[in-house]
């Protein structure tokens, strides 16, 4: 398990603008993978109230853009799931469209090694259609480092992300971080701060105007161990970044066999 996690990561540090803006799956990862024998099946949906309001190298506009997003990750084992996204975007003049398909494969440290953090890495491979990004095929790799601390949880996510396919495919790494922030004010509620960004090429990170970052307050309610809801209003300061962005998630595990959640 050691070896392996050692082989992904040499992987992912291997390989000038921030890239296009995703709005589809937003969310700041947990370390936690989904158990053996069970499936959590989640819907994304994100409203872009004010995003970009023109085609840019013909790609889509994201004002007013509607983003449903389907999830569906299946326990391997006690630290090892896989996970599969089906993207779609609802907007005035196209109607419904498909974007396109993820896979993610994600292991995480077990908790026998005795870890001071929760620790997991997942690597999604994807494709996209170009009238959405230009960037068809990406690859991207996701540390994932959280912790609870009394009633406070923190999470951060250092992602590195590369084009496989596309204008971006010499820029090599771009640096996209995300981190969360959030107290339980009661065992149902979970209030917050979650933060995205998407710095650039690694190797030239983009000025603060051309980079994109957003604030997403955010709220979570722990209504069973069954189910998952996530609901938050983005915030995009910068100028490469949609302004205003309504998102949530509902999510629901669904277990075979002996496991019981």
């Amino acid at each position: 398990m050691k070896s392996f996690l050692s082989v992904l990561m040499l992987m992912g540090l291997a390989t000038g603008v921030a890239r296009a803006q995703g709005n589809y799956e937003i969310q700041v990862y947990g370390s936690d993978t989904e158990p053996p024998r069970s499936t959590m099946v989640e819907l994304h949906s994100n409203f872009t109230a004010d995003g970009q309001r023109r085609f840019i190298d013909g790609v889509d506009p994201t004002y007013r853009a509607e983003h449903e997003t389907v999830e569906i990750t299946q326990g391997i084992n006690r630290w090892a799931e896989v996970g599969f996204y089906f993207f779609t975007s609802e907007q005035s003049g196209t109607g419904i469209q498909w974007v396109g398909d993820h896979i993610r494969p994600r292991v995480r440290v077990p908790e026998s090694w005795h870890w001071p953090v929760g620790a997991s890495l997942s690597m999604e491979f994807g494709y996209q259609r170009a009238f959405f990004d230009r960037d068809t095929w990406t690859w991207e790799i996701r540390p994932i480092v959280d912790k609870q601390l009394g009633r406070w949880y923190l999470a951060v996510n250092p992602a590195l992300e590369r084009t496989l396919h596309g204008p971006d495919v010499n820029l090599g790494l771009d640096f996209a971080p995300a981190a969360k922030v959030s107290y339980d004010f009661s065992k149902v509620v979970a209030g917050g701060l979650e933060y995205y960004a998407d710095y650039g090429s690694i190797r030239d990170i983009a000025s603060l105007h051309d980079q994109q970052q957003q604030f997403f307050p955010s709220i979570d309610l722990n209504v069973s161990p069954k189910w998952e809801l996530n609901f938050g209003v983005g915030i995009g300061p910068t100028a490469a970044t949609d302004h205003w962005i309504i998102k949530g998630i509902v999510g629901r595990h669904f277990s075979w066999g002996h496991q019981h959640l």
